[in-house]
């Protein structure tokens, strides 16, 4: 994982303060003060993580996601001063990885830096394999094994892990994984896929009432992180 992060703000002071306390933690910063400049960087440097303000001078933050969407995965980090659950729900729903309310301290959003690049860090993709902790998934063979044992999951069960396991730290709302793992077609109800969930860390994690893998997120739904060895 690169440690390099863009940091998308047209307020100046907010840039430079940014910029101060992640280079202290060792990262390199770019900067943009456009939501064009952000998606032109995205697309032209190797991006670690951005920090991306919902409120910019040429389009919304939320478009500028959109369009980075489009062609990579790369961490982000909103900064909005919208704070109901409608507009965190919303933000994460359109792949924001993590979301801070202004005012904010520099000290949480390093914090907040540190803690997504670990939880993806140690997420290896190789050929057809993901590595994920003692999880390892063959897309090729369809097949999931921890710490070299083969693990008999359902096909609704493995589509949930893969879909899970592609983007560790991102968090993912139910109606999304309904669409993911079931079809937009699905006619059952959301909690369905809470169902699947259960029954899939009974098979993958070490103790299901205390998941390292698969993590609730309370209101918003689930992500997968790569569990501390």
């Amino acid at each position: 994982m690169s440690s390099t992060i863009l940091i998308v703000d047209d307020e100046p002071k907010i840039v430079e303060v940014l910029t101060l306390y992640l280079k202290a933690d060792g990262y390199h910063v770019i900067p943009a003060s456009t939501g064009q400049q952000a998606v032109e960087c995205a697309e032209s440097y190797p991006i670690g993580l951005i920090v991306l303000d919902l409120m910019l001078p040429d389009m919304s933050g939320e478009e500028v996601c959109r369009k980075i969407r489009g062609f990579s995965r790369v961490p982000i980090l909103m900064l909005t001063a919208k704070s109901t659950e409608a507009d965190r729900v919303a933000g994460l729903s359109i792949g924001a990885d993590d979301y801070l309310v202004k005012p904010f301290s520099p000290r949480e959003l390093t914090a907040r830096v540190r803690a997504i690049l670990r939880r993806i860090g140690d997420h290896k993709v190789l050929g057809d394999l993901l590595e994920i902790g003692a999880l390892h998934i063959s897309l090729e063979a369809k097949t999931v094994k921890k710490n070299g044992c083969l693990l008999e999951l359902t096909p609704n069960e493995y589509r949930l892990l893969v879909t899970l396991a592609r983007y560790p730290g991102r968090i993912w709302s139910r109606d999304e994984l309904v669409s993911e793992v079931l079809g937009i077609d699905f006619a059952g109800i959301d909690r369905t896929i809470d169902t699947h969930i259960k029954n899939l860390r009974q098979k993958i994690e070490d103790d299901p009432r205390e998941p390292a893998y698969i993590k609730t997120v309370y209101k918003l739904g689930y992500r997968l992180d790569v569990p501390e060895r």
